[in-house]
């Protein structure tokens, strides 16, 4: 049996170990108290959803429109009144998801530098100087390669590591990501943590699903909710766009490109869906791609390119850095806001640089949705991490192939 085949019918199987199902009941919704469409946007979402009266966290961050929040303030206004609630209310406990509105910022900045983190550096740049000369010196002598030089490197590699974790860089994230451990108590904040929802087995501690219903308009936001809908009344009708670029390179891109084209066969197995790909360097050109129901594809760095009629109830996402900078960007050419904007109802991708690695298996995710599972379940499923980038845009029980 050849890889990818064997792949894809693990795939399949994974898919076909049934949990139930996240439930309305097992939801509370966060709005800004402070922005009229924010809360107008939530119990929208609870009519709709039958989500139970009460079931609205609300927060105070100001009636302006913010994308961004500073680590204290996100400590201090959001995450503190979201700990209280499930710390006071008897009724949080089968609670498994949060769903954020329009209203709430979806970038949370970095935290400063540790305690002492003058002196503590000023020693490990010391030691980072002199195994970089002990590194050059090998490599004067033709050393590279050996056990010791690689070891050396390592030391390099991690010496940095230790110096940007104390100095914060990279300790800012996407709001969702974060309150995903909102109430797991303190964490390294410097880049990521595993995300232990991953497979959904039993986990000793609480980690929280965080879906987003956002977009560059109310109406869009809005819109999320009632195409899901339509959706799931009338079944998922269309086409799926999987957009790889034929790499077949030993390394992470090559792995990623080869997720692709697993899609793009895993979807004409388990749906009925007529599949059409873009397996070259370039991507589908533009109103190349009517009645869009699936899409995936990459790499187009903040260059969307208008390819796309989606029908409602579409999911789908870009492979790239930075596409959810600007999710609210009326004219943004990145690809979240340019997807929304032009219909579909469900996407992903990251506030900040996120690495590849970070990403969603495409052919995990999408075999997630196959099996009937729910968005924000797919999405939890099968991303590697939690305090990092990514942030899941879309109605979080939307379930497109729910009736298979």
């Amino acid at each position: 049996m050849s890889r990818t085949l064997m792949v894809l019918l693990c795939t399949v199987l994974i898919g076909a170990t049934r949990a139930p199902a996240l439930e309305p009941t097992e939801i509370l919704v966060v709005a800004n108290t402070s922005n009229a469409k924010s809360v107008r946007l939530a119990r929208y979402y609870c009519q709709k959803r039958g989500i139970p009266a009460g079931r609205i966290i609300p927060v105070a961050l100001g009636a302006a429109l913010r994308d961004s929040i500073s680590r204290a303030d996100y400590e201090r206004r959001l995450a503190r009144p979201i700990r209280r609630i499930f710390a006071t209310r008897e009724d949080t406990a089968p609670i498994k998801c949060l769903v954020t509105t329009y209203g709430i910022p979806f970038r949370v900045g970095r935290r400063g530098p540790e305690a002492n983190a003058e002196r503590r550096v000023k020693t490990l740049r010391d030691r980072l100087r002199r195994v970089e000369e002990s590194l050059a010196r090998m490599e004067d002598q033709k050393q590279t390669g050996t056990v010791e030089h690689n070891a050396q490197r390592r030391k390099v590699m991690q010496l940095k590591a230790d110096i940007d974790r104390i100095m914060g860089v990279e300790t800012e994230a996407s709001v969702d990501s974060e309150l995903s451990l909102v109430l797991a108590g303190a964490y390294e904040l410097h880049r990521w943590q595993p995300n232990h929802l991953r497979g959904m087995t039993p986990q000793p501690f609480k980690t929280l699903m965080i879906s987003r219903i956002d977009g560059p308009t109310y109406n869009i936001a809005q819109g999320l909710i009632d195409k899901a809908l339509v959706a799931e009344a009338n079944g998922l009708k269309g086409v799926a766009y999987v957009d790889s670029r034929g790499m077949l390179d030993k390394n992470a891109y090559g792995f990623y490109d080869q997720s692709l084209r697993d899609l793009a066969m895993l979807t004409q197995l388990k749906t009925s869906l007529p599949v059409k790909e873009e397996r070259t360097g370039a991507l589908f050109e533009p109103n190349s791609c009517p009645q869009a129901a699936l899409y995936c594809g990459w790499y187009s760095v903040g260059k969307y390119v208008d390819a796309f009629e989606f029908v409602p109830g579409a999911v789908g996402f870009h492979i790239a850095s930075y596409e959810a900078v600007q999710l609210r960007g009326a004219k943004s050419t990145q690809w979240c806001p340019s997807l929304l904007r032009e219909g579909i109802t469900a996407t992903l991708g990251p506030v900040a640089e996120p690495y590849l690695h970070t990403f969603p298996q495409p052919r995990y995710f999408f075999g997630e949705l196959f099996a009937g599972r729910c968005l924000v379940e797919a999405f939890y499923r099968t991303k590697p991490f939690n305090s990092w980038q990514l942030v899941l845009i879309g109605d979080p029980l939307y379930r497109p192939f729910g009736k298979r």
